[in-house]
């Protein structure tokens, strides 16, 4: 019956035609422009001004783990600056996300967002790797990512690089559809300190101080954040409050090399969150971490511990709440979770010969967990060993190999594969082919899941009796395999980027719950996503700057409940940015997501003859516009070299009030306005 039901994948050729108009149109666009610039004799000196300020190519470091120019990545790679988080005026990460296309981005509750790649978003999901500075902040015990508690402040943000597709190859488990990396700004970058404060509807708070300075060899950043905001179904209720302490500090060995250590704790005592499949609350996260190491030129080694206290309330759905008891084994409805990861990682890069570079590393990784949900106290061990080759025998091409091979305490050894091809026609202009194979294993929740589900029905109908949900030993890892075609392109003089991509992931052995009276672990069916993304960014002028891009997506599948895949098959994104040099500035950004079917639990269904009412699994479409305009009243040169401002700003996070539901199970979401104060000194 499920394969009956499953689609069968089109050809290539059925993919967006306007990406794929896109892809042929703009490289002989580019070969024109660049035949028409070889009979230009006379520069337009009225330019030159404006040509300073042209858009540069950033380089990033994501795709292969060391500084590369974007378009001599080997994967899918996006950057979102510090000006473009400042600008933005949100309050959280996921909302300056949306920009990227190809990103899925759900928002559950004032406290809870899911954040994941190309139709492959979930509630808690589990298949996006995300870091600060090279260390995970993905919750290995549980698969998750607590978006509100990134453990940094947004002012000490430097950038983000995002890549899209899987990244098992360097990074191992867990980067399965992608990875983020935020990275966070230096000692030296962040001299002096640093004062915002944002506050507006809803009771929302987001505030940070951040000193930093450097004597001699030794630099140090030190930083307090407070972020609070009330609930979008009950603005007098709170959704989320946390308080951030974090350190951060460096010694400079010598001209490329320094020792490092950050370390810092988010205690979060309000969490309107995790929303799962029946339940709508799940624990307090309280998150600690130390990241020490050695780094320099083509050589590095790295490790960090990351804590996790999880314990707190557990609720079940309001609307199956009547009907439906979580609990323990022992019939406790409180979760008790505690968890540790601890890991070791070495890489060391050798440049063969001009043309060839050769990557190699290894890691080792402890997890732990103590959990009432989980039977108890658990570990886990991985060894991961990985190799990259790259070789570049001219400018027009590059090839780029790697594998690796994972080890894991539950499951057979992995093997994941990635190659690329890139060819650069003429310079400017660059086309790249990548193949890439990525792994989930399943968690220890997942593997030693020990809870109980009681149902309570209207008498004179008999209860049946407390269902146990239990976790699996015998769970292999999840399997993504991806194909992607990639092109990206300057014209008008580095003015203007235009970018186009086509993808086909082919995702297998998904873990899920079977039926709501039959509880268990199971593993199986498949997904074929396929799609196409394309976009421009653009430098208007001097003071005006601008985004636009849109993505299209189908999705074919056997899953069943709530694994199934779900999400809009189309998205679009534009943007504009003034800056003035009179201090004034201002930027709209515009998101429209497209309506989308997500799973339910079969719990509401089982439940509906007794009163209950479904929620609609349909999600309509809907328009997110978000204004900020600002004003730099101050500004002059510190002593120390650095730039002392002070700025004033006002925001608003869905101007027009589009009220919508980014899942059935989520809040109704309005509007927020803010006004913002931020002070270097």
């Amino acid at each position: 019956m499920l394969m009956a039901q499953y689609r069968q994948t089109p050809s290539l050729a059925c993919l967006s035609p306007v990406v794929i108009a896109l892809m042929i149109w703009l490289p002989v666009a580019a070969l024109a422009g660049e035949h028409k610039n070889d009979v230009t004799t006379t520069p337009d000196h009225g330019l030159l001004d404006e040509l300073i300020l042209l858009k540069e190519e950033e380089t990033v470091s994501i795709a292969s783990r060391y500084e590369q120019p974007i378009s001599q990545a080997p994967s899918n790679v996006y950057v979102i600056t510090d000006e473009d988080i400042r600008h933005s005026g949100a309050t959280d990460l996921p909302t300056v996300l949306r920009r990227i296309p190809g990103l899925e981005v759900m928002q559950v509750t004032g406290a809870d967002f899911n954040v994941s790649v190309r139709g492959n978003n979930q509630l808690i999901a589990n298949k996006l790797l995300v870091m600060v500075d090279g260390r995970s902040i993905y919750v290995d015990v549980q698969g998750s990512v607590y978006w509100k508690a990134i453990p940094v402040t947004l002012p000490e943000i430097k950038r983000i690089e995002v890549q899209k597709g899987p990244a098992s190859v360097l990074y191992g488990f867990n980067a399965f559809d992608g990875i983020i990396n935020i990275i966070t700004k230096s000692p030296e970058e962040m001299k002096g300190a640093t004062v915002q404060f944002g506050g507006g509807a809803y009771g929302t708070i987001s505030s940070a101080a951040v000193y930093a300075n450097r004597y001699k060899k030794f630099g140090f950043r030190l930083s307090y954040g407070h972020d609070q905001n009330q609930q979008w179904r009950n603005g007098s209720a709170l959704a989320y409050r946390d308080n951030k302490f974090n350190v951060q500090t460096e010694y400079v060995l010598g001209p490329d090399s320094r020792l490092f250590f950050s370390g810092g704790l988010v205690d979060v005592n309000q969490f309107d969150g995790l929303v799962v499949a029946t339940t709508a609350k799940t624990g307090l996260p309280t998150l600690g971490y130390a990241h020490v190491g050695y780094e320099r030129p083509n050589f590095f080694i790295r490790a960090f511990w990351n804590g996790y206290d999880i314990s707190g309330p557990q609720s079940v759905n309001p609307l199956i709440a009547p009907f439906l008891r979580s609990t323990d084994r022992n019939f406790n409805p409180g979760l008790m979770l505690w968890g540790n990861t601890y890991n070791i990682e070495a890489q060391k890069g050798i440049e063969l010969s001009a043309t060839t570079r050769l990557t190699t590393g290894v890691n080792y990784r402890h997890n732990t967990l103590s959990s009432n949900f989980h039977g108890g106290f658990h570990t886990e061990d991985r060894l991961g060993f990985y190799a990259q080759g790259e070789w570049k025998p001219s400018r027009m091409f590059q090839a780029v190999s790697g594998v690796r091979y994972d080890l894991d305490t539950f499951i057979s050894p992995t093997i994941s594969p990635r190659g690329s091809l890139l060819f650069s026609p003429f310079l400017d202009h660059t086309f790249r082919a990548t193949v890439a194979i990525g792994y989930r294993p399943p968690t220890l929740a997942e593997t030693f899941a020990d809870s109980f589900a009681t149902f309570t029905l209207p008498v004179p109908i008999p209860s049946p009796p407390p269902i146990n949900v239990p976790g699996s030993g015998s769970l292999g890892p999840e399997k993504i395999v991806s194909y992607e075609l990639e092109y990206q392109g300057w014209y008008l003089q580095h003015r203007l980027r235009a970018r186009a991509a086509l993808y086909y992931n082919h995702i297998s052995d998904l873990i899920m719950f079977g039926g709501t009276l039959d509880p268990h672990l199971i593993q199986g069916g498949v997904a074929d996503i396929y799609g196409g993304e394309a976009g421009l960014e653009f430098l208007a002028t001097k003071w005006l700057s601008g985004f636009g891009n849109f993505s299209y997506q189908e999705i074919g599948q056997t899953l069943t409940e709530t694994s199934q895949r779900a999400g809009p098959r189309f998205k679009y994104n534009a943007g504009l940015r003034a800056q003035w040099e009179n201090g004034v500035s201002g930027e709209i950004a515009y998101h429209y997501v497209g309506a989308a079917t997500y799973p339910l639990s079969s719990a509401f269904s089982f439940l509906t003859p007794f009163g209950v009412v479904p929620p609609d699994p349909y999600v309509g479409s809907y328009n997110l516009l978000n204004l900020r305009g600002a004003y730099r009243f101050w500004q002059e040169a510190a002593a120390a070299g650095y730039r002392r401002e002070a700025e004033v700003a006002i925001s608003a996070f869905n101007s027009v009030n589009d009220k919508h539901r980014e899942h059935p199970l989520g809040d109704l979401i309005g509007s927020r306005v803010m006004g913002w104060l931020t002070v270097r000194y």
